[in-house]
């Protein structure tokens, strides 16, 4: 089908009297593998069955948007989008935004607060028979207990406060099709209570079988901060495994919450699969003349790998995409290159070619049984695993074969770079990755060069979980002078954060005095966000390092937070 269908009328078109899934999502509908529930939408229609979106419903009126397209056979999707809904409304000062880059038009307002769980409860109160399944980043971010911002408490898994039937963490694909195939069977939802990457909540008294992992209780966390810094480190270490087949459980309201060990990694010819499924590329034609920021900014972009090993202390993308690469095939990338030379509008430039980050590609561990054992946060902090493959000469070539394409004039990298990964403080560490810096300066930058060294100051990098400053010191050296010698005229933009744990006010001041005698004037700054699931936000609710279990400071008051990023401009 050119879209799938999203009204009535569509459905009348296509001589459909039923429906399997009806999946709702806080995002405007745009048929893309960057948005996931296209994505999820695409997986299932592969498979057979009949699906419909509902993008953006309505939940203030007569809920009209909830009961236009009936009951499905199967199940309710139930995702706020590609953000959390509260990082989409909310600035750092909690502030509340004036636009959402995945409204047409850009225009804010269209999805509720903690909108998984407003479409979730109204779900369950039209249609309480029919299995109500959550997904995306803010299920998957708040599948347990999770400290939350924005009303500056401890929340208990959106399970809990929702009653939905299941939840998917992670990238779907295998668990949900898993689900559709067995409520297909004629199972009932109660018994999907073993699908890796799902969990669920029960009432009643604790379930815990033999080899699961228990965690403190909801309850016990809201009163002792300690409880909830050890849960996370035991949730953090149990995500980050490649191979964990213990399942997490903790009580919570009158029930408890059960989460399943993550499924495998996804193997290159999945992860192929799922990328080249028919997309249409563009926005629903509902949205016809509309603009949609953040389709705009990715139309012509490619995503080649997903997950990140980097395991920064505030990054969710670990927590959502795994700690592993998964990495799709050339020739996957190539076909949908190909698509794009065929848009309307397209004239010849990729706008990036990347993922979490961008020269992450095809790295994995020399040995993969050793990953398999491993309990490391991070395979690159505080010093690079001595089983990870870093070389960067498959990326290279990817790049030097979109180079030789004849409809591509400039194949852009707008993701960020880790230069860690073929960096120390002496120089490159190998000739791939010299080979690389060089190509991607020569050809691949769109003027400007996007980094993070996030601090300058060695003991707030450590609580961060990044590298030492001088090595971005290193970078830029050999940044200026190639731009020099080739006269390339590009600008090296990094990126900082102020008001991290263990950040004080004295630091951001050696902060800038350091930009100051580097000449930088930094654009890209951001006060620091707590957001569910990561370690830096349990460190900001608790004021204590979740893995040592030591105290670590922590700037919560707005006026201080407000100082501290005044440094940045001074």
């Amino acid at each position: 089908m050119p879209f799938i269908p999203t009204s009535r009328k569509e459905l009348n078109t296509l001589g459909w009297d039923y429906l399997d899934v009806i999946l709702f999502s806080g995002d405007a509908y745009v048929d893309h593998p960057s948005f996931g529930t296209a994505v999820i939408g695409r997986v299932l229609e592969a498979a057979g069955y009949r699906v419909a979106i509902v993008p953006q419903p309505n939940w203030r009126d007569d809920r009209r948007d909830f009961k236009k397209l009936g009951q499905p056979r199967l199940f309710f999707g139930v995702t706020s989008g590609c953000m959390d809904s509260m990082v989409n409304h909310y600035t750092a000062n909690k502030r509340l935004r004036s636009n959402d880059a995945y409204t047409p038009g850009g225009k804010a307002g269209f999805r509720p607060d903690y909108a998984t769980t407003v479409y979730a409860k109204i779900l369950r109160q039209l249609f309480p028979e029919t299995p109500v399944i959550l997904g995306g980043i803010e299920a998957s971010l708040r599948r347990l207990t999770h400290y939350d911002y924005w009303s500056d408490a401890l929340r208990p898994s959106i399970l809990a406060e929702s009653r939905a039937d299941l939840l998917v963490y992670g990238m779907g694909e295998t668990p949900v099709r898993e689900i559709a195939r067995r409520l297909a069977g004629g199972e009932p939802v109660r018994q999907l209570r073993d699908i890796p990457q799902t969990a669920y909540w029960a009432p009643g008294s604790e379930c815990v079988a033999a080899g699961d992992v228990k965690l403190h209780s909801f309850e016990e966390c809201v009163k002792n901060k300690y409880k909830f810094a050890e849960n996370f480190a035991v949730i953090e270490r149990e995500a980050n495994k490649k191979e964990s087949r213990q399942r997490l459980t903790e009580s919570a309201c009158g029930g408890y919450v059960a989460v399943n060990p993550p499924a495998p990694p996804m193997t290159e010819k999945e992860i192929d699969a799922s990328f080249d499924l028919p997309y249409m590329r563009t926005p629903h034609p509902r949205y016809k003349g509309k603009h949609i920021p953040a389709y705009e900014m990715i139309k012509h972009s490619v995503t080649i790998h997903r997950g990140c090993f980097g395991g920064c202390s505030f990054c969710t993308i670990a927590a959502h995409q795994g700690r592993f690469i998964i990495s799709r095939s050339e020739q996957s990338i190539l076909r949908e290159v190909e698509n794009i030379t065929q848009m309307d509008g397209f004239k010849g430039y990729l706008s990036d070619v990347g993922g979490p980050s961008a020269n992450m590609y095809g790295m994995k561990g020399k040995d993969e049984k050793m990953c398999a054992k491993c309990l490391r946060n991070s395979c690159i902090f505080p010093r690079i695993c001595g089983n990870l493959h870093t070389g960067h000469s498959r990326l290279s070539m990817l790049y030097g074969t979109l180079r030789k394409h004849k409809a591509i004039k400039k194949a852009f990298i707008g993701s960020g770079i880790r230069y860690d990964l073929f960096l120390d403080e002496n120089g490159f560490t190998d000739a791939s990755g010299e080979e690389y810096f060089e190509d991607l300066l020569r050809h691949h930058v769109s003027g400007r060069l996007k980094v993070a060294p996030e601090h300058t100051e060695q003991h707030v990098l450590q609580v961060m979980r990044k590298p030492s400053f001088a090595l971005f010191e290193k970078l830029k050296e050999l940044f200026d002078t190639q731009n020099r010698e080739e006269a390339l005229r590009l600008q090296l933009i990094p990126y900082f954060i102020s008001a991290h744990p263990g950040c004080t006010e004295s630091d951001m001041q050696r902060l800038a005095k350091k930009l100051r005698r580097l000449s930088m004037h930094p654009e890209q700054v951001q006060d620091f966000t707590p957001t569910p699931m990561t370690h830096a936000s349990a460190m900001f609710y608790t004021g204590i390092d979740p893995v040592t279990m030591r105290k670590v400071f922590v700037p919560r008051v707005k006026t201080e937070k407000l100082r501290q990023k005044e440094w940045f401009f001074r």
